[in-house]
């Protein structure tokens, strides 16, 4: 309620506890009870949420280790596609992880005159780490050079044909000549002496949030859905489990499916127009964590439109009379809130919109009990 006057709050809170006997016809209170049980309701949400982040925190290198793994993947991905991976493209096809150590082999021997880098490379015992190695140190010696000059070069060396060969698919494909490039781009940069420890308040405040979801849920609904006798609250615990799972898929679906594409997208868009990808922490962590919380949230749908509808506020016929308006709001809202590519803004519309279709027809469901019922009673 930031940024409302007094009054303004008030009236917010007088709404929502006229929500609360609309609910309960027959459980009417005055204002200061109401008021009382919201602080209660308060009180209880940041009892759990502080409980939870401190929980959170015991484990941030490992939080920190799990965020940081799209952004490897990325790099994983960016630098598979500059490298040689199949037998026609090269003599010797090589993978990420043999072109990083090769790098890193190349990178120690740097330092070393003839002789040493010699005798180091026989050391390794993997000859085709060492031609790899070897590959990597001509290639930078290449890319030292006008581009117009490195063919001429290149037939000048006094290496194996195989090695021109491999020299020559490098220089089409253009691997990064970053030396432990995923480590650093892993690492990220902070620019402020608080930056890091606020991060882990921030990742363990969040993952607190996913962590006690489900109690926070049952406070809520608890609050808003006052007066609910044993049976009704026996039934808030499948309601419950239904709604932390979706918010489960959500959260998995965004890290998984989401995250390393637009993570991806906006890597290659920079590449593209000659920037550098050197992110700071924080902003990627923000940005990770507004992404899998938002799918998380978006995933709780079924649940808060079935609230609704037992509130009486929502009902098949609008729904389902409201649908092509519906379809509308989901993608002008998945277009604000994802990046902006259109793979990304389908991920997150195409499952809203099938579980907005679940969620009518559970509000069918719904009402053609209700009238059963009310035959029943008749």
């Amino acid at each position: 309620m930031r940024g409302l006057n007094p009054a303004h709050r008030m009236s917010l809170l007088q709404k929502l506890f006229k929500l609360r006997e609309q609910s309960h016809p027959g459980h009417e209170k005055p204002f200061l009870a109401h008021l009382e049980d919201f602080r209660k309701l308060i009180t209880r949400v940041v009892a759990t949420l502080v409980v939870s982040m401190i929980v959170c925190f015991t484990f941030q290198g490992k939080l920190m280790d799990l965020l940081r793994q799209p952004v490897e993947a990325v790099w994983k991905v960016q630098l598979a596609a500059q490298l040689p991976q199949k037998a026609d493209a090269a003599p010797r096809p090589v993978s990420v992880e043999r072109w990083e150590k090769a790098q890193a082999v190349e990178l120690a021997a740097e330092g070393l005159d003839a002789e040493r880098r010699e005798i180091m490379y026989r050391w390794l015992g993997d000859e085709e780490l060492e031609f790899h190695a070897r590959a990597a140190g001509f290639l930078r010696a290449l890319h030292g050079l006008p581009q117009a000059q490195r063919g001429a070069y290149l037939d000048q060396l006094e290496v194996s044909g195989e090695m021109k060969r491999q020299l020559a698919a490098l220089l089409v494909t253009q691997p990064s000549q970053v030396a432990d490039g995923r480590r650093n781009f892993r690492m990220m940069s902070a620019l402020k002496p608080t930056e890091s420890f606020m991060l882990s308040m921030k990742l363990s405040f969040f993952a607190g949030i996913i962590l006690s979801s489900p109690l926070l849920l049952m406070f809520i609904l608890n609050f808003v859905l006052p007066a609910l006798d044993a049976k009704q609250k026996r039934m808030l615990w499948p309601a419950m489990s239904i709604g932390f799972g979706l918010f489960l898929t959500g959260v998995s679906f965004a890290y998984f499916q989401v995250l390393p594409r637009a993570l991806l997208f906006f890597y290659a868009w920079s590449a593209k127009l000659g920037i550098s990808n050197d992110w700071r922490i924080g902003e990627y962590i923000g940005f990770a964590i507004h992404s899998t919380l938002l799918f998380g949230l978006a995933f709780e749908l079924p649940v808060v439109v079935m609230i609704l509808v037992r509130l009486g506020l929502l009902n098949y016929t609008i729904m389902s009379g409201t649908r092509s308006y519906a379809i509308t709001a989901v993608f002008i809202l998945a277009a604000v809130l994802t990046p902006p590519d259109i793979i990304t803004q389908v991920l997150l519309a195409a499952p809203m919109i099938l579980l907005y279709e679940i969620c009518i027809w559970l509000a069918y469901f719904d009402a053609r009990r209700a009238r059963k019922l009310e035959l029943e009673a008749a």
